[in-house]
């Protein structure tokens, strides 16, 4: 076959490898529509660069005759890694074949996690003891995590770490070393008012912008996701917790407390309703007495009544919530966030209500916060807080409940029926949590 046969031959090949998983897996459309094919030689086998699969013919039309489905199955095992996008390797991350092998391992467990027939493969025992092994030191398989474990265990040139690149390998990864920014071609031809994905059909893209192009279609597959019925969720395996974890914004507990701040008069002199020039001349003019007094009443946003609930169950270690607890004693140390007198219940509960703590002065949080200690540790249920909190508020002790910020790392039964009231749940960042059964009314926070 002569060159541009073999290349209309291998591009009808991966036109149906697309159409196979488009019609499987439609919440993948933005993704497939993104990258292209290109037939490159100085590969033996085929990878991407995040616009192109970049292939050898050879590799194509051999793998198609001797296993169909191993081609749609490398196909979206490079669609993963665009879309988490493990070819902008951070530096932290120096060594390159471990970095490879841990976004392999990291999107192959995806796959297995998944059921749709035209991906499957017969896991092997390599394969499933270290899954077990994985899941059992990291619990959450991102690639940053397999590597700090690989690293850590210094299996890198071991026998081990060989076999692991055999099991997991499908694509070429040197392609991503060769990734270099290009130039922005015909930049001026490009009009401004059309998106990110036609600016890349028109010209050259550089490689800051085909990342973020990646970003906004990674976004996107999230949010389809999010929308299928359980059923067909089910077969989407973990690529929606994985999605949610990676690119749900992390909103800081911190900035929780301005969205829940009142508005209330507080008696202090209000200097931007206050005339200085009258004042004195009043005082010239007849001695002691000013022409208009100072207005000691202004308007401040600030807050009043709130509530935290602290997770004391067995899986939320003391360290975490005594992490959170000297943060937020620190937060209601700044008196300028709260009125002089306010009602902040800090309720501690594991599967039922062991505590609440009634602070009236933002000094006594930090108080509290020396002195607290775990009651409870057994199961989680989220549930009985806000059955006493719906108890305050209707013996009137909670008149202008504003938020409820409850600190938990996510394992527990959640609540069904929406609050009135601003609630958030604030996870620790970087260790495993379950966030992907928070209800959708309540607010996603984290503490560092």
């Amino acid at each position: 076959m002569k060159k541009a046969e073999l290349e209309s031959t291998s591009n009808q090949i991966w036109s149906a490898v697309k159409t196979e998983l488009l019609l499987d897996m439609r919440f993948l459309a933005p993704a497939l529509s993104l990258l292209g094919t290109r037939l490159e030689l100085s590969t033996r086998t085929v990878g991407t660069d995040a616009e192109n699969v970049l292939y050898n013919p050879d590799y194509v039309l051999r793998t198609f005759v001797e296993d169909p489905s191993k081609l749609n199955r490398t196909y979206l095992h490079m669609l993963l890694h665009c879309l988490f996008r493990h070819m902008y390797r951070p530096p932290v991350f120096e060594n390159t074949e471990i970095w490879a092998l841990s976004c392999d391992i990291a999107v192959e467990h995806m796959l297995d996690s998944m059921d749709y027939q035209c991906i499957y493969r017969v896991s092997s025992d390599l394969r499933d003891r270290w899954y077990k092994t994985l899941e059992d030191e990291v619990s959450v398989l991102t690639a940053e995590r397999i590597y700090r474990f690989i690293e850590e265990k210094d299996l890198y040139g071991e026998v081990t770490f060989d076999k692991l690149v055999r099991e997991f390998k499908l694509d070429d990864h040197d392609i991503w070393e060769r990734l270099e920014d290009k130039p922005n071609d015909n930049e001026k031809d490009v009009p401004e008012d059309i998106d990110l994905q036609a600016r890349l059909q028109l010209r050259r893209a550089n490689k800051k912008e085909i990342e973020d192009a990646w970003k906004q279609v990674a976004k996107r597959v999230k949010s389809d996701l999010a929308s299928l019925g359980d059923e067909k969720s089910k077969a989407t395996g973990s690529l929606s917790f994985y999605l949610k974890a990676e690119y749900s914004d992390k909103t800081y507990f911190t900035q929780f407390l301005n969205k829940i701040a009142v508005v209330r008069e507080e008696l202090k002199v209000d200097p931007d309703s206050f005339d200085y020039g009258l004042y004195n001349y009043g005082l010239e003019l007849y001695g002691n007495m000013p022409l208009f007094e100072e207005n000691e009443y202004s308007e401040n946003h600030k807050i009043d009544e709130f509530v935290i609930a602290i997770d004391t169950s067995a899986s939320c270690s003391e360290s975490l919530v005594q992490t959170f607890l000297n943060e937020t004693a620190a937060i209601l140390r700044r008196s300028e966030n709260f009125f002089r007198q306010i009602h902040v219940h800090i309720l501690e509960c594991d599967n039922r209500l062991q505590n609440d703590i009634l602070i009236k002065d933002p000094s006594e949080m930090e108080k509290y916060a020396e002195n607290f200690k775990i009651t409870g540790g057994y199961g989680t249920d989220f549930r009985p807080v806000f059955e006493y909190v719906d108890k305050l508020r209707r013996k009137g002790e909670l008149r202008n409940l504003r938020g409820l910020m409850y600190f938990t790392d996510g394992f527990g039964d959640y609540p069904t029926e929406p609050t009135d009231y601003e609630t958030a749940f604030v996870f620790p960042l970087g260790t495993q949590t379950d966030t992907q059964h928070m209800p959708d009314w309540a607010i996603e926070l984290y503490i560092d």
